[in-house]
């Protein structure tokens, strides 16, 4: 049975092999101080640039409220989808964000972009997530191994990342969360090794929009 487990320093982690389950303090990644504590938790859980900068300083208060939503949106995301690794980053803002990793729940056969049956489960799932949270910017990163050069696998990864997405507004998820579907060359490998099923992963990131961060100035987010 999946659980969830949360390190410290406002960081939520979470993977499907977690055996303990701690409350995250959904603390602040902003500005000043909290772009120092942004800059330890990015070197712990893999730092991102995903999401565009917002104008204008964020805040201490409004990092800390992101900060909790996350924590919710991360906890859901990890109920609803069994076969992901779910874990806390940080957003372009220094905002905690979630980064979703599809390598068992989404495996693509060598030199196709194709969804089986079990993948397509898991994103009905985890569109339920994204329509829940209508509030978050959605981005959508596809991946190859490097069993070919990045002339056929930059595109291919482009495809897969376009499956996701494709499936995923087929089950009602907007189009305009979804910010950016890229894909990636053989050099974003996470393991050395020529082929490797692992490498041929998407990677979904979820981060606050500006109308977020607007509810979180207001203190209307929850």
């Amino acid at each position: 049975m999946k659980s969830i487990k949360i390190a410290t320093m406002g960081l939520c982690m979470l993977t499907i092999c977690s055996c303990s389950t701690k409350q995250g303090t959904g603390a602040l990644i902003g500005t000043g101080a909290g772009a120092v504590l942004g800059g330890i938790i990015g070197k712990i859980s893999g730092n991102t640039a995903v999401g565009a900068a917002i104008g204008g300083a964020v805040g201490a208060g409004t990092g800390a409220i992101i900060g909790r939503h996350m924590d919710k949106v991360a906890a859901e995301t990890a109920a609803q989808v069994e076969n992901a690794k779910v874990e806390e980053v940080t957003d372009a803002n220094g905002l905690k964000a979630v980064k979703v990793t599809f390598d068992s729940g989404i495996l693509f056969a060598t030199n196709q972009s194709t969804l089986n049956a079990t993948s397509k489960n898991e994103l009905a799932r985890f569109s339920k997530v994204l329509k829940n949270n209508s509030d978050c910017h959605v981005d959508i990163f596809g991946y190859t191994d490097r069993s070919g050069n990045d002339a056929i696998n930059v595109p291919l990864s482009q495809k897969r990342a376009q499956s996701v997405a494709n499936y995923l507004s087929s089950c009602g998820v907007s189009g305009v969360q979804m910010q950016n579907i890229i894909g990636k060359g053989s050099q974003d490998e996470i393991e050395d090794k020529r082929v490797s099923r692992v490498n041929r992963r998407v990677e979904v990131y979820l981060y606050a929009s500006p109308a977020m961060v607007d509810a979180a100035n207001a203190g209307t987010l929850q």
